[in-house]
């Protein structure tokens, strides 16, 4: 057994600090793995966030799109109001995330479902799916 020489000169044992760096490593790499489970899946629910919001844009603008300027002058039908919420729904459908339209004025305000994004790095800490959604407005501009 190896001695070394303490301050006063007395001897020790090595064994008694072997492994003292272990919990401390351990500490730092489960630190570590959580802070990339929250950067990779946050930027994943990030990304799902912004491709959301996109779907919603677009799929008011293809309801706006359904509302004619001189209907809006002499006052919607309910025709046009089906119309614009179903092509505002059938668009979200088509890209994958279905939600809802609405026709408010001269505007179609479309809004995608929320939906859970699957985290498989926070899964390791108890967070299986964080929420996705988005709303978006287009307006028919009379001029």
């Amino acid at each position: 057994m190896l001695k070394a020489r303490g301050p006063r000169g007395r001897g020790h044992s090595l064994e008694r600090e072997s492994g003292a760096l272990t919990p401390f490593v351990m500490l730092i790499c489960v630190a570590l793995i959580a802070v990339l489970a929250l950067v990779v899946d946050g930027g994943r629910a990030l990304s799902a966030r912004e491709t959301a919001l996109s779907e919603a844009e677009q799929a008011a603008r293809v309801g706006a799109a359904q509302l004619s300027v001189s209907s809006l002058h002499e006052g919607l039908t309910t025709f046009q109001v089906v119309s614009a919420t179903a092509a505002a729904e059938q668009y979200m459908a088509a890209a994958g995330h279905p939600g809802s339209a609405a026709v408010i004025g001269t505007c179609v305000v479309a809004t995608v479902r929320t939906y859970g994004l699957a985290t498989p790095l926070l899964a390791l800490v108890g967070i299986d799916d964080l929420p996705v959604s988005a709303s978006a407005a287009a307006a028919v501009v009379v001029g």
